[in-house]
């Protein structure tokens, strides 16, 4: 049975079509998902994301555990910073994608995708036991309620005094949003700007009819689950399932960026990941978009001359290209006359740089 988060009766007077996601009951779209899209794109959208997980870690060496259990130097993160990281298994393959923020000089946030979760705070407790560090799985105590868009900021202004200005891409700093006490974050998962508040369960549906409110002179939208998804595929950003999982390595996913070797001491996944980081790349992770009409969809195969070179991971129709697009894994060297296997029709794709969308800054 799907959980709810404390926001699904708000979704349901909304008129939401609700769906079972990762297992919790979540709105996948209020009306039209393009409307939704559109408005994240151009004013703002408002979406529930109660249902990942807040995983604390606080002590003399939580900075020192992480730097362990994950691939990050998080021990080198100032506080109020926010960094984007991975857990992996002795082996390398990402067992979760991980936003990592550090509220205190001794204490952290570990944000985990909410399929993932569970599994991650089972992991990362097995990790700090030889460290002087405690693990607490707050999942669910905190709802998390996302403003995204161009006129984010001029929202939430409305509703806080809190030093939006000054908070930077990747950090987060406490602060009374209308009333009530959240962790203000600026991360996104949309390709804009945008902020998200982590509040006690019991401020979620006050903070949204609030957010709702202050954001309609600007034309802000409940946004789903659809628009969230087209929104990150045009923003080039990996979904745990999709472009990364347990198979793949970071440097499988062209983000062996994340992974530092220079940290000091070991952590988990290291020799595995030493030994395949200068090898090069037997596939890449590209964008393609179509010629046709036809949307390729997260499995179908990716041909040239009629061989299959790679598989597509993630695909929708692009509201902002005007075309459908896909994010995919094609062999290394497969870079013209591509074409996804759509039913046993080849439709033509044009191999582009990831990521499809940029904002301007």
């Amino acid at each position: 049975m799907s959980r709810p988060t404390p926001l699904r009766d708000v979704h349901e007077s909304l008129g939401a079509t609700l769906t079972d996601f990762a297992g919790w009951l979540m709105p996948l779209r209020y009306g039209s998902e393009s409307a939704e899209h559109r408005a994240v794109r151009e004013a703002a959208g408002l979406f529930d994301l109660s249902h990942m997980g807040e995983i604390f870690l606080t002590g003399p060496q939580a900075g020192q555990a992480l730097d362990y259990a994950l691939v990050g130097h998080l021990s080198a993160l100032a506080p109020g910073r926010a960094r984007y990281t991975m857990i992996v298994n002795e082996r390398g393959g990402v067992l979760d994608d991980l936003i990592v923020y550090r509220l205190g000089d001794e204490e952290f946030m570990v944000v985990a995708n909410a399929s993932n979760y569970e599994r991650v705070a089972a992991e990362l407790r097995e990790r700090a036991t030889s460290y002087d560090a405690e693990v607490d799985d707050r999942s669910a105590r905190y709802a998390l309620i996302a403003v995204q868009g161009p006129r984010s900021q001029e929202i939430l202004a409305t509703l806080t005094d809190a030093d939006l200005d000054g908070l930077k891409y990747y950090a987060g700093l406490p602060g009374v949003v209308d009333g009530r006490q959240a962790l203000i974050a600026r991360t996104g998962y949309t390709g804009e700007d945008g902020f998200e508040l982590f509040v006690a369960n019991e401020d979620a549906v006050p903070l949204w009819h609030a957010l709702t409110a202050a954001g309609e002179p600007y034309g802000i939208k409940p946004a789903g689950l659809s628009s969230r998804d087209t929104l990150r595929l045009e923003a080039g950003m990996p979904l745990y399932g999709n472009e990364l999982s347990e198979r793949l390595t970071p440097f499988d996913a062209g983000l062996g960026r994340v992974v530092k070797f220079d940290k000091p001491g070991d952590f988990v996944g290291r020799s595995a990941l030493e030994a395949v980081k200068d090898d090069p790349p037997r596939r890449r992770l590209v964008g393609l978009v179509a010629r046709t009409r036809r949307v390729p969809r997260h499995g179908y195969p990716v041909t040239k001359d009629g061989v299959v070179v790679g598989e597509v991971t993630s695909g929708a129709p692009s509201q902002t290209l005007g075309k459908p697009i896909a994010m995919a894994y094609v062999d290394t060297g497969a870079d013209s006359g591509l074409a996804v296997d759509i039913r046993g029709s080849h439709e033509p794709m044009d191999l582009v740089e990831l990521p499809f969308y940029r904002r301007n800054k």
